[in-house]
């Protein structure tokens, strides 16, 4: 059911280049979770499989994710654009999980929710949902919320290129820094041509490096917080997706890995990152999710808000 999903997405992509195969992934799940005689098998039959593909294929995709980023393009945009970004990453992640816990939202939503946000959208709230045990279903509301408000910005941002005064890089820039999943970004950026889409990759790939420190801290906090049970399953301090998503990282570093391979690579981790995201947006209850739907597109548009703003300025004060 989830290979199926990845094909009708794929085609989506196709016929609507502006609509990003991860996005259609998400909602193609959603969809099926609530269409007549599909749903009682996605929630029946079906459920351990899609289960399988959000967990397992996820952290694959993850792994893969490492060999789009070396360590030459960090350093290459300077310690000015590192040092906006990561500010622009912890302002959104503290800011997001203050926000979500004083709204009151249930479980590890606030939690994945600033992670989707600040780091790299649904992949990044896939990773930290492994370490710190996350209902299946607080993770599918993450993912649907942090994926439509990632939607959005591809409509939303190109009209304001102008308006803010931003020129070609610094747009690219802006929406590199602002918005969630790298497929999210190429779209948005894209509409300002091969300069802003560089400069957007870029600086997304720098946020998707602090993937790894972010798991880990979530790690280290989730084993403080059961250390007062002794029975209970701790999780390694950097699990092994991680360290292969560094170890790939390593590997593109050396340069010796041919193009070829690495457009099949990229091409690999997205079918698997489609799955996975068809398995969790096939998890969502909207029933429940309308429930907590105030609270939730209250913390959703807050953060989008920070995260906007917080990259906004800082790419102002670096270029």
């Amino acid at each position: 059911m989830a290979a199926a999903g990845v094909a009708v997405a794929w085609a989506v992509h196709r016929l609507v280049p502006a609509v990003p195969m991860l996005t259609a992934a998400v909602v193609l799940g959603i969809a099926a979770a609530h269409t007549p005689g599909v749903r009682a098998r996605v929630r029946g039959a079906a459920r351990p499989g899609l289960t399988l593909a959000g967990k397992r294929l996820m952290r694959v995709g993850v792994v893969l994710l490492g060999l789009k980023l070396s360590v030459g393009d960090v350093l290459g945009l300077g310690w000015a654009t590192v040092a906006m970004v990561v500010a622009v990453v912890a302002a959104t992640f503290f800011g997001t999980l203050w926000l979500g816990r004083r709204l009151g939202l249930r479980g590890d939503q606030p939690l994945l929710i600033a992670t989707g946000y600040s780091i790299c959208g649904a992949s990044a709230i896939g990773a930290v949902s492994e370490v710190s045990g996350s209902d299946e279903e607080d993770v599918a509301t993450s993912v649907a919320l942090v994926t439509l408000c990632g939607t959005l910005a591809i409509a939303v941002l190109p009209l304001l290129h102008h308006p803010l005064g931003l020129d070609d890089a610094q747009f690219g820039r802006w929406v590199g820094a602002g918005v969630h999943d790298v497929g999210q970004v190429v779209a948005t950026a894209q509409t300002a041509g091969p300069e802003a889409l560089t400069d957007a990759v870029l600086v997304k790939l720098m946020r998707v490096a602090l993937l790894a420190p972010l798991v880990a801290a979530v790690a280290v906090s989730v084993r403080k917080r059961r250390q007062a049970a002794p029975s209970g399953k701790r999780p390694a301090l950097v699990p092994l997706f991680v360290l292969g998503f560094l170890a790939m990282v390593g590997v593109r570093t050396t340069g010796l890995v041919p193009g070829g391979a690495l457009d099949l690579a990229q091409h690999v981790q997205e079918l698997l990152l489609a799955a996975a995201l068809f398995g969790l947006g096939s998890a969502v209850h909207l029933p429940t999710l309308v429930r907590t739907g105030g609270r939730v597109a209250a913390l959703g548009l807050c953060s989008w808000v920070v995260i906007a703003g917080a990259s906004y300025g800082g790419v102002l004060l670096t270029t």
